[in-house]
């Protein structure tokens, strides 16, 4: 009698528990749905989720999904409160106030959990609100978070962008801006961790940019779409539509994952990163470029040539690429095609500084070993005719690569290292001229 009794009472307990809990849930959905909650209202709120956090342990899905909705939901209920008041209106930073990276960390949780319950479920209670409540408050967190990033808090920052994405992920563009935020933060694992959601959701952030010029200000305006653009133009507010393409992120987000990988000395799986990429978007030119990156910060420069080569058959006017294989040869010692490719990429960009600053240092690279044969010499008369027919070779050497330290000086003025040199060129060629007027051009900044 006395186990029964003890069932009884247990299960009493149990249903005035659970009696409590739906109280305090109609209280949050009564001042929750309020047009405009009253500072009594919101301290109602307060003290119900209080009560209600109470019942988490012993709730089923349903009730726990929306106490920890309504728990986050305190700010901006708060906001609305306070945008009630007109002398606040003009005055945003209160939102900011309002909404600390936990909190909208919470936020983002909970909106993410209501909105994937009521999918399962087939009842949309809450859905429309968020979408709705999203829609105000993102703007003024994505503000704060491009503001972390201008003070170097990139870590903050990357939390804000990605509490934004579990508010709405139909809008991708906030997880892959929370990736390079963490990685400007250090923080690879969690980049890592953001960029394998967007590898599985395919995302390549290509699409279209709508734009138009304010007609107040002066600058130009992106929009989200082009209806909501052409509205503004229709307004008069701005002129000069235009659309701009946005390329594909894909190649970016698969070099910084395997870069990442490589820091983590796993370099194989970086490796099959880009293979991966590569099978799904085989024409992808800027997954060539990047895995090539890949190969070229291991020193594996066999196989990077190797994917240069490919890319210079889809792209054969990419000055740049023809450049770092330039690089590259020159590193290997392999002058005679580190030149081809430095005056192949001159053709294709005659202003290309570095290439001709390449050039120069390709050209007096033979230099260290004839002054290393020189100062070996003696004095005997074989040493010093040997030492004639070795001068001449650097005065060759220098005269070879005058023309294009000159012309990288010209298109590099204030490079110092690139004066430093021509000035060693000129007094070993004795131009005294020229070196006078170098030297006074470097004496007055």
């Amino acid at each position: 009698m006395k186990n029964k009794f003890a069932i009884f009472l247990t299960a009493m307990l149990v249903s005035t528990s659970a009696f409590s809990q739906k109280d305090e849930l109609k209280t949050l959905k009564k001042i929750y749905e309020k047009e405009t909650p009253s500072e009594k209202d919101i301290i109602a709120y307060k003290e119900a989720v209080s009560k209600a956090e109470g019942f988490l342990a012993t709730a089923n899905e349903s009730d726990k999904v929306y106490i920890n909705y309504f728990k986050a939901e305190i700010p901006v209920l708060e906001l609305n409160v306070l945008m009630s008041k007109p002398e606040n209106l003009s005055k945003p930073e209160l939102a900011t106030k309002l909404f600390s990276i936990e909190k909208v960390n919470q936020l983002g949780i909970a909106y993410a959990d209501v909105i994937e319950f009521e999918k399962k479920s087939g009842k949309q209670v809450y859905t429309n609100d968020i979408k709705e409540t999203v829609g105000k408050i993102s703007p003024t967190i994505l503000n704060s978070a491009v503001t972390l990033g201008t003070q170097k808090k990139y870590a903050e920052g990357a939390q804000l962008l990605h509490s934004v994405y579990l508010m709405d992920k139909t809008n991708a563009d906030n997880l892959y801006f929370a990736a390079s935020y963490a990685i400007n933060a250090q923080d690879y694992d969690t980049a890592l961790k953001y960029y394998d959601e967007l590898k599985a959701m395919k995302y390549s952030g290509e699409g279209t940019s709508y734009i138009a010029t304010n007609v107040l200000t002066g600058e130009e305006v992106p929009f989200t779409n082009k209806a909501e653009r052409d509205k503004m133009v229709t307004f008069k507010t701005h002129i000069n539509p235009k659309e701009q393409k946005i390329p594909s992120k894909r190649g970016e987000i698969y070099k910084n994952y395997a870069l990442i990988l490589v820091q983590k000395d796993r370099v194989e799986e970086a490796k099959a990163a880009f293979a991966e990429a590569k099978a799904e978007t085989p024409d992808d030119v800027s997954l060539l470029v990047n895995e090539s990156d890949l190969y070229l910060k291991l020193k594996d420069y066999d196989t990077y040539k190797k994917l240069v080569s490919e890319i210079l058959i889809k792209n054969p006017n990419d000055a740049d690429l023809i450049y770092n294989l330039g690089v590259v040869t020159l590193e290997a010692n392999q002058l005679d095609e580190a030149e081809a490719y430095f005056k192949r990429a001159l053709v294709l960009n005659p202003n290309y500084a570095n290439a001709y600053l390449n050039l120069a240092a390709l050209k007096l690279k033979p230099d260290d070993k004839l002054v290393a044969e020189m100062n070996k010499l003696g004095a005997s008369e074989k040493d010093n005719k040997r030492y004639e027919i070795l001068k001449k070779e650097r005065v060759a050497t220098f005269q070879s690569a005058l023309p294009y330290l000159e012309k990288g000086h010209e298109l590099s003025p204030d490079n110092d290292d690139v004066a430093t040199n021509l000035l060693s060129v000129y007094n070993f060629l004795e131009m005294t001229d020229k070196y006078k007027a170098l030297k006074a051009t470097l004496k007055t900044k």
